[in-house]
């Protein structure tokens, strides 16, 4: 696309920030293995984004790399998960090539703005300068530091009971685009233990999404299936995680196999998340 005053390209815009502006929902695919094969296929199969996951797996930095590579002129966008908070760690996922940061625990106003200041350069954050590799994977005629500030996608997660009970304020921080919500953790942490379903989960999901929505922010959640996102849309949700591909080879097969009569192990019942 150009401009159409100037005949210049017209500046990149990450789609999954025009999808949430527009108000349409953006679907991830959870990459938990370290197979570059497996996070291609993920990205030409429909979904928005891939959520690399570096928190819960043992995929790398150099395995990121190659999957950042592997995205190239396909439609999912990579995202990854880092394992903490950190400005380092963020940095390096980003000098990889992510388009986006996923920050674990953000449980405070001044993690999230440890997480948004780690995504931007100076002087609107303390993001380090060294963008070769990332430069590479968007080429970009305003130049990757410009590139970066306006496209890099921030989502910082509630998983305590309380980040919920400080989430205002959390959702008040300038650079955060998305307020995500692990269920999971937050039912723990709440001593439902996985209990994501229970209704101090829920009235927990409604108090983010009022804070995000009086805030401009987006909210995002996990889901297991189309029913559940076309719920939580209507609650105010757009940013959803779906399960990793370990989960999905687990659906597959036991539609394939339970007509048969092949009963699944426990472990690979489990499989579902």
């Amino acid at each position: 696309m150009s401009n159409e005053h100037t005949g210049a390209p017209a500046p990149f815009e990450n789609p999954l920030k025009k999808m949430l502006r527009e108000g349409q929902p953006v679907i991830g695919a959870t990459i938990t293995v370290a197979s570059v094969e497996i996070a291609a296929q993920a990205a030409a199969l429909g979904y928005d984004f891939l959520w690399i996951e570096m928190e819960h797996s043992p995929i790398t930095l150099e395995t990121l790399r190659n999957m950042v590579l592997a995205t190239r002129g396909l439609k999912g966008v990579p995202i990854a998960r880092v394992p903490v908070n950190e400005l380092w760690t963020a940095k390096r996922v980003l000098d990889a090539g992510a388009l986006g940061v996923i920050f674990p625990f953000c449980s405070t106003p001044e993690l999230a703005r440890q997480a948004a200041a780690a995504c931007k350069y100076p002087p609107l954050g303390r993001r380090g300068s060294g963008p070769g590799l990332a430069a590479f994977r968007w080429p970009t005629p305003e130049g990757y530091h410009t590139f970066a500030d306006n496209n890099v996608i921030v989502v910082v997660i509630i998983e305590e009971e309380r980040s919920v009970e400080q989430v205002e304020a959390i959702a008040a921080t300038p650079g955060v685009d998305v307020i995500f919500v692990g269920t999971s953790d937050l039912s723990f942490s709440m001593g439902l233990r996985g209990q994501s379903d229970n209704p101090r989960v829920q009235e927990a999901l409604k108090r983010v999404a009022a804070a995000a929505k009086a805030n401009g922010k987006f909210t995002g959640l996990p889901v297991k299936n189309a029913d559940q996102i076309k719920k939580y849309v209507d609650w105010g949700f757009q940013w959803f995680q779906t399960p990793t591909e370990l989960g999905l080879m687990a659906v597959g097969a036991r539609a394939v196999l339970d007509p048969l009569g092949r009963a699944a192990d426990a472990l690979q019942r489990g499989l579902l998340y």
